[in-house]
């Protein structure tokens, strides 16, 4: 069994920064790229950034960039994501997600085990 829990969420002030942790444990498994989504109320859930384990490529969505930082820890199987100056329209569920199938995509179909998600609310 694998499992990803994320940490960091709750309640922001517009302007301030973001920082989510995300570790994977269980099984031993080989994932190729670990990936960041949101999905804000009444909304399809969004690709927000994505790190490959390969390469450390790391593709963002347009509506962070320059905000964002996506990092890993392969010793601890920890992805951590830090987004500055948040908006309001950051307000969303959070949830990282894992793929074992694909050096790094921004499709969450591609991503084979997620994390429970975590709340993060932007103030303003």
């Amino acid at each position: 069994q694998v499992h990803l829990v994320e940490t960091g969420g709750g309640l922001m002030q517009a302007g301030g920064s973001l920082s989510l942790s995300c570790a994977a444990s269980g099984r031993a498994f080989r994932y190729y790229a670990m990936g960041w989504f949101r999905q804000a109320p009444g909304k399809e859930r969004e690709f927000v950034a994505a790190i490959s384990m390969s390469d450390s490529t790391t593709p963002y969505t347009d509506s962070v960039k320059g905000r964002l930082s996506i990092t890993s820890d392969s010793a601890k199987n920890t992805v951590y994501l830090q987004i500055t100056n948040l908006k309001s329209e950051g307000t969303a569920v959070y949830y990282c997600a894992a793929t074992t199938k694909i050096l790094t995509s921004l499709s969450r179909y591609e991503y084979d085990y997620w994390g429970q998600g975590t709340q993060v609310t932007v103030s303003s």
